[in-house]
């Protein structure tokens, strides 16, 4: 036991990963994932250590041992073998249940602090990133204000994906003519990554964003100069857009058509390609019905 906390808490002390979380979330995912090891570990430990102690126990050259070869039942056996992995498995479920449940990405922070909109886009081989409240919008750079929750509404314009900052924690799909919800926030200024985390065709490897948590104040000189330079995000430049393209640098629009995501979400605006099918039988996308087959 001691062993199994030692090695969670030295793994947690990686920088940059799912244990380095900087928001709630990813506290909560990362505390999750370290205790189901430890109760794992009580398991796993004392079955190495009995697997060895029954080898040199037994072994030929000890007259001590003793041979039971018609021995075939034990109850107080049968108990220690079934209670152990029964317990194990309560506890595990216990944990995860209660941690699913408070993690869930449509159940909001608690929290008083009035979240942040951020709507986003899953597109050949880039995401999008419109602010609604704010009316701009980026692609492969993604700005927060540290210490504000961020809700997200998350489709994709192409084939499924999956959109995952690892160290904010709670991964989740990113679907054609759907939208998901996510709830995360960062606690602190922080430089953060993101990526795609579903392969989605030639692009998928360079598929990443960056992801900066900033002070309130540095985030609203970064949305001036935003406002400030760049382009407009209407039908016309999205249609651009959404084209197939790799290691596409960030860029930003100072303003942004405040229908564009709902036509997106609702296939209003036609999905994108996706892979190239290699027959016509598997063009890997799929276009909504609207739950009607």
């Amino acid at each position: 036991m001691f062993l199994g906390a030692g090695l969670a808490l030295a793994t947690s002390a990686c920088s940059g990963g799912i244990l380095d979380p900087v928001g709630p979330v990813g506290a909560d995912a990362s505390k999750i994932l370290i205790d189901a090891t430890i109760i794992m570990l009580a398991i796993v430990i004392p079955t190495i250590v009995l697997a060895f102690w029954v080898a040199w126990r037994y072994r030929a050259s000890n007259p001590k041992a003793e041979y039971l070869p018609y021995w075939s039942y034990s109850g107080r056996i049968e108990a220690v073998v079934w209670s152990i992995p029964i317990l194990t498995i309560m506890f595990l479920g216990g944990v995860i249940w209660i941690g699913s449940y408070r993690l869930d990405p449509f159940r909001p922070l608690s929290t008083t602090v009035p979240p942040l909109e951020v709507q986003v886009v899953s597109l050949d081989w880039k995401w999008l990133f419109i602010y609604p409240q704010q009316g701009i919008a980026t692609v492969n750079e993604f700005v927060v204000p540290a210490g504000v929750p961020v809700h997200f509404s998350i489709t994709s314009a192409s084939v499924f994906n999956v959109f995952f900052v690892p160290r904010l924690g709670s991964m989740i799909y990113a679907m054609p003519g759907m939208v998901s919800q996510l709830h995360l926030q960062a606690d602190r200024p922080a430089d953060l990554f993101g990526i795609s985390a579903h392969f989605s065709g030639d692009g998928f490897s360079d598929m990443q964003f960056e992801v900066k948590s900033v002070p309130p104040a540095q985030f609203a000189a970064w949305l001036q100069g935003v406002r400030s330079a760049g382009p407009v995000l209407n039908l016309a430049t999205y249609t651009q857009l959404a084209q197939q393209s790799e290691n596409v640098r960030a860029l930003t629009f100072r303003a942004v058509d405040p229908r564009l995501f709902d036509a997106i979400s609702s296939q209003k605006i036609a999905p994108g390609p996706g892979p190239e099918p290699p027959t016509p039988e598997h063009a890997g996308r799929e276009v909504s019905t609207g739950g009607r087959h």
